[in-house]
């Protein structure tokens, strides 16, 4: 018998090894399997499920969207005469990359083409924000020798271009300013009123007149290109392409020709007049002067420029045909008198004395006339025709500050016109609880004494002036004054006319109401003792008008005015308003000449130029 010795193999057993082999591969494919159905439900999930969002965040990656910039929609005048238009202009413009030292190539640049500390500061601001592929504008505007000087020195200069684009121009220039307005680059404050994707690839705004009124219309719809671009961003090819939509063309209600002859009758003074069409509320002419030529702001002003249109006292860049406050001394008094009429307190033919002076009773304060000795016996034509303080001094009292102020309001004092401009201010008519707001007092008497003829705490505006005068000369019919006559899509596209103004308010008086006062201001002009009697002569239709004078310093006691002694800034406010032709006005005038002592000699010629040319087409000379 033989033992099992210590070091004998044991024998193995191939059966168990195949089956625990068989065990292991099933398993092993079951990962396997499992692994494959995971990354096939993975796939389905993203390729099928998901598809289109995932499709959409790789084309996203790969495709990006160029914005392109539409062109500006046009403005005309009433008769086709273009007032901003887009012309072809050429900028410079630099790529970081391609250029390797920026500073050493601007520096070797401004000794071919010139660059402002302004231009550099706007190029550093952008180069910030920019990538360094991306083409930077360093100047705009550049002039033909410029151009041609870059032109010879452009091997020197890899990576600076001159590139053509379109800008904004004012072929009017200074004529318009202020209505027309302009555009300028965007800034911060408009960021905070714009639709930034309207503007995505535009880099001017409107900032002020019908510019920034109707910057939704003239400004268009932006197009796109679809770019291939790479990883970094880099624009590789073109994909597609939706061109842009220009901006609406406006026609005006403004007559260029008018409009000239206007600026032209200021002769270089500094004032304002608006011309409206009491008919329809048309603004035919809005001036005001001194004023400034908009294509300096176009593609940035200097410091040097800017600073010499804001100091000053002439203030170029303000609109006081718009913004400007004044008191309207006489040219209020034909609406006292038909206020007069309404409330019953007059008849056309009831008369006054007028001494020259004027006391409320139990009061030692006097208010004079600007006649000594006074006028006599007068109704109200005489008292119209030679602007008679007491009779209006007298009417304002009878009737009372607080009728005397919803009267005028009937007229549009005290409250923005409503015309197409921004910023129009109220105005101040006098009443008990404007002064109780304002100043916390209570309202004396002799503050309604003053108010009668437009003095005190009165403060109109030119446009609000001429309106109150367009209602009037239209018996009552207000109409809200406005600048578009209509839009148009397209040169080739039908104009699309905007509604008519219909009549906003009505102010009722009897026929001979209306007709007395017009009467008084037709003998303004035309009679031998109206005050405005010289800008009346020879003229071949009839003139209704009243002339004002706001003093800019008050009288002590019996102290007399002299205009040659008065230091500029302290003479009066010369106004006047008129209608014209007088029984079937077409036409209605507001003027405002400043520091102009006299209304019927320093505003007076001025409507008078303005009436010629609208209604015999002649320009007169500028008044003495």
């Amino acid at each position: 018998m033989i033992g099992l010795g210590h070091g004998r193999r044991a024998v193995k057993d191939a059966g168990q090894e195949s089956n625990l082999f068989r065990v292991r591969a099933a398993e092993g494919f079951l990962i396997i399997a499992l692994c494959l159905a995971v990354l096939i439900g993975r796939y389905f999930w993203l390729q099928v499920l998901r598809h289109d969002e995932f499709s959409g965040r790789a084309d996203e990656n790969r495709v990006k969207l160029r914005p392109l910039p539409p062109s500006r929609g046009l403005i005309y005048d009433r008769n086709g005469v273009l007032l901003a238009e887009n012309i072809l202009d050429y900028r410079l413009e630099l790529v970081p990359e391609q250029v390797g030292d920026v500073d050493a190539t601007l520096a070797r640049l401004g000794r071919v083409i010139a660059i402002s500390a302004d231009d550099r500061e706007q190029f550093e601001t952008l180069r910030k924000v920019k990538r360094r592929f991306h083409n930077i504008p360093l100047r705009y505007a550049l002039e033909e020798s410029e151009v041609a000087r870059f032109a010879l020195e452009r091997h020197r200069f890899p990576g600076v271009e001159v590139v053509p684009y379109l800008t904004r121009y004012y072929p009017q220039g200074a004529d318009f300013a202020h209505v027309v307005g302009y555009v300028s680059r965007i800034d911060s404050e408009d960021r905070e009123r714009m639709e930034d994707a309207r503007y995505s690839a535009t880099t001017h705004i409107g900032k002020t007149g019908i510019e920034r009124y109707y910057e939704d219309q003239l400004l268009g719809d932006v197009g796109y290109e679809r770019v291939e671009t790479n990883a970094e961003g880099r624009a590789l090819r073109v994909l597609g392409r939706v061109p842009s939509k220009p901006g609406r063309h406006l026609r005006l209600s403004l007559d260029a020709n008018l409009q000239r002859a206007t600026v032209a009758a200021f002769a270089g003074r500094a004032g304002a007049a608006v011309a409206i069409d009491p008919r329809n509320g048309e603004v035919l002419a809005m001036v005001s002067q001194p004023a400034f030529d908009p294509n300096l702001f176009v593609n940035g002003i200097s410091r040097q420029a800017y600073a010499g249109l804001v100091d000053g006292v002439q203030r170029p860049l303000y609109n006081r045909a718009v913004l400007g406050g004044y008191e309207p001394g006489s040219t209020i008094k034909p609406f006292i008198g038909l206020m007069g009429l309404r409330l019953g307190l007059r008849t056309p033919t009831d008369t006054v004395w007028s001494s020259g002076e004027f006391r409320l009773p139990g009061q030692q304060a006097v208010w004079r006339d600007w006649k000594k000795g006074g006028h006599g016996r007068v109704d109200l034509r005489t008292a119209l025709a030679q602007s008679v303080n007491t009779y209006f001094y007298g009417l304002a009292v009878d009737a009372g500050i607080d009728r005397l102020e919803p009267e005028m309001r009937a007229f549009g004092f005290g409250a923005p016109t409503g015309i197409d401009l921004t910023g129009e201010p109220s105005g101040v008519v006098p009443s008990r609880s404007w002064k109780q707001q304002r100043f916390g007092k209570s309202w004396y008497p002799g503050e309604t004494v003053i108010a009668g003829i437009g003095q005190g705490y009165w403060v109109v505006t030119p446009v609000q002036l001429a309106h109150a005068l367009a209602t009037l000369a239209a018996r009552g019919e207000a109409r809200r004054p406005h600048l578009l006559l209509s839009l148009q899509a397209g040169i080739d596209a039908p104009p699309e006319a905007v509604p008519a103004q219909v009549v906003q308010a009505r102010v009722d008086a009897p026929d001979a109401a209306w007709d007395a006062v017009r009467e008084g201001m037709e003998a303004v002009m035309h009679a031998p003792d109206g005050t405005a009697r010289g800008a009346g002569v020879d003229a071949p239709y009839r003139i209704a008008g009243k002339s004002g004078t706001a003093q800019r310093a008050r009288r002590r006691g019996n102290q007399e005015y002299n205009e040659r002694t008065t230091p500029e800034h302290l003479r009066h406010q010369a106004l006047f308003v008129a209608f014209a032709p007088a029984r079937d006005p077409t036409i209605a005038v507001a003027v405002v000449v400043e520091h102009g002592s006299s209304g019927s000699k320093a505003a007076a010629p001025v409507a008078r130029a303005i009436l010629d040319a609208h209604l015999l087409g002649t320009q007169r000379g500028p008044a003495p």
